[in-house]
């Protein structure tokens, strides 16, 4: 594995801030360091910005779990986000929240977002930590106030201890606190499954996954680029528009029709431990997936041109991509008990 520490010297040290009194006080931190794997592309994420510390995850993984960031105690991020599922939304077509209200989309799994620029199915977060502020305030979601949840925060004495161990002081406000959730979630890096050990020259294929591997490459690479199994864009697959929902994917964000229909391209990493599958969780399972590329393609005016003429598959085929695709079920990441509800 390359080591690629995005850690400025500073934060090696310590952390500097003022008291009540401006006089300077000195906080020791513990500095972490990113762990990008080999023959993967550069991370995007700013780390120079936010460097990861053991004293900033430890917050972010509290923070993570913590019911209180919703309006009524019981929707915490690890509601949607569980890790069983890859941090997706397990056996929910719908994310659920606040006041049984359903979302507009299934959660996506978070994993490998340091990888990440733009962040929901259509992009419109544009920073890891601002992502979490649009759940929060959500009204069908954790339907709670950013002010609120500070208050909480600061009320309760063990934060305050958490975020003077993190950032220095007792001060808790937006920035901190999504600041720590975005370095907990920073940790959420799926790289061994079995995949990933037969690139490292680790183990190696059996027959059936090997075949799914070369099915993969010539039917399903084009959008879903190793390594991350994404190529991060947006495209319009042919599905159907929801009747109720109405969701117009990326038009959403930018007003722009030829963005119609768009949805990030999801990772297929751990795809077979995430059902629901699409935007929406219309798919119960990895079959009814690759059937709707066999003979359910809609086309429209922003339909993407590598899908327009479907792609077939045999069901001898399905049956040898889904058997590639249990090989990217990364079962480390999955009981990962750094990551676990503590």
């Amino acid at each position: 594995m390359q080591r690629f520490t995005y850690i400025t010297s500073f934060a090696f040290l310590l952390l500097l801030s003022c008291n009540k009194n401006d006089a300077t006080t000195v906080k020791a931190v513990t500095p972490v360091s990113f762990t990008q794997p080999a023959g993967w592309p550069n991370a995007v994420y700013n780390f120079a910005e936010n460097p990861l510390t053991e004293e900033g995850i430890a917050l972010g993984k509290k923070l993570f779990y913590d019911g209180r960031l919703s309006k009524d105690g019981q929707f915490p991020c690890a509601s949607c986000h569980q890790q069983d599922a890859a941090f997706g939304t397990f056996a929910h077509d719908l994310s659920h929240g606040f006041n049984n209200s359903h979302t507009l989309r299934n959660a996506p799994p978070l994993q490998n977002l340091a990888w990440y620029s733009e962040f929901h199915h259509d992009g419109g977060i544009t920073h890891l930590d601002l992502q979490p502020l649009a759940p929060i305030t959500n009204p069908v979601e954790m339907a709670e106030t950013i002010d609120n949840v500070l208050n909480k925060l600061r009320a309760d004495a063990v934060y305050r201890s958490m975020f003077t161990a993190a950032f220095g002081s007792d001060d808790i406000n937006t920035k901190r606190m999504t600041q720590a959730l975005s370095q907990f979630m920073l940790t959420m890096v799926s790289a061994n499954s079995k995949y990933d050990k037969v690139m490292r020259g680790e183990a190696t294929f059996n027959l059936p996954e090997s075949l799914g591997y070369d099915i993969f490459k010539q039917k399903c690479a084009s959008c879903h680029k190793e390594p991350l199994f994404t190529d991060l864009s947006y495209r319009n697959t042919g599905l159907s528009v929801d009747a109720v929902l109405q969701d117009k994917g990326r038009m959403r964000i930018t007003q722009n029709p030829a963005d119609s229909l768009k949805f990030r391209v999801p990772s297929l990493r751990n795809i077979m431990v995430s059902s629901y599958y699409g935007h929406d969780g219309r798919f119960f399972d990895v079959y009814q997936v690759l059937e709707h590329y066999n003979s359910g393609v809609i086309n429209g005016p922003t339909t993407d041109p590598l899908v327009k003429n479907k792609i077939p598959l045999s069901n001898f085929e399905k049956g040898q991509l889904v058997a590639f695709f249990t090989a990217l079920t990364d079962s480390a990441f999955l009981k990962n008990k750094k990551l676990a509800q503590p």
